[in-house]
């Protein structure tokens, strides 16, 4: 949550030592360097002028281009989105899920019902609270997750922000690459787990209150159909246009 903006956000992997490497700093090449190099590539002449009416290469006008390609990555062509249009409401069965994926749904939406000391006792799972439908996005509300992690030896008790669920798996049924911002975590079931207990959190003056009920680390007492469940639901969340569709493809080929 570092970037007021997406287009902020664009440049700082390019100016990032540990990423792209234009920092300026300790050797490595500035952000200047690299709209240089761009202003000296004939094809990006060309496309700066129709789109900006000028050959000027800047960094504010490489960001806006960045934002509005990454802005035209949406994905709504999922199993969910058209068991949703066939519904009344996200509470609803879908008619074209399976049971199970419906079982997920349910729990994935539905809010968990703790008794005194934190553990759940029925209700789903409340992943809704915070990875809001449709777009399943994170809420920009929320606070730490209470995932590990650390800096420089100190527990990390910050904020991220968190990219929607939406294809976090592909077309094969895969996870789309790691997960939490350490991207320790490689499976979905791991993921779930995660938050099936939080007592060991409890020094996180940081952690968002939906994981803390009573003021206690949640317990959601997860079992092995409900976790199963949920993964089959999050699958759902996948669509096939974001992978074959030729405006995302690699415009170098």
């Amino acid at each position: 949550e570092r970037a007021i903006n997406l287009e902020t956000q664009t440049t700082m992997p390019i100016k990032d030592h540990g990423e792209m490497g234009f920092s300026g700093e300790n050797g490595d090449l500035s952000i200047d360097d690299l709209i240089v190099r761009l202003s000296n590539i004939g094809y990006y002449k060309e496309l700066f002028k129709f789109v900006y009416g000028s050959e000027e290469v800047s960094e504010v006008k490489i960001q806006n281009a960045l934002a509005q390609f990454i802005r035209s990555i949406q994905s709504f062509d999922s199993k969910y989105d058209t068991g949703r249009a066939l519904a009344a409401n996200d509470g609803q069965a879908f008619s074209n899920f399976t049971v199970q994926e419906n079982q997920g749904k349910n729990l994935f939406l539905t809010a968990p019902i703790f008794n005194s000391s934190g553990v759940r006792t029925s209700g789903g799972l409340g992943c809704g609270g915070c990875h809001r439908a449709p777009e399943f996005d994170i809420d920009p509300n929320s606070l730490s997750n209470g995932f590990g992690g650390s800096i420089a030896g100190t527990p990390d008790f910050t904020n991220t922000r968190a990219p929607s669920l939406r294809n976090i798996v592909n077309i094969d049924g895969n996870p789309n690459g790691p997960m939490m911002h350490t991207g320790i975590i490689t499976t979905l079931q791991a993921a779930i787990g995660h938050y099936g207990d939080m007592t060991n959190n409890l020094n996180n003056t940081n952690l968002d209150p939906r994981l803390k009920p009573n003021g206690l680390g949640q317990q959601l007492n997860l079992n092995a159909t409900e976790i199963n469940a949920v993964i089959a639901f999050l699958k759902t969340l996948s669509g096939t246009d974001v992978y074959t569709n030729a405006k995302w493809s690699n415009p170098f080929n």
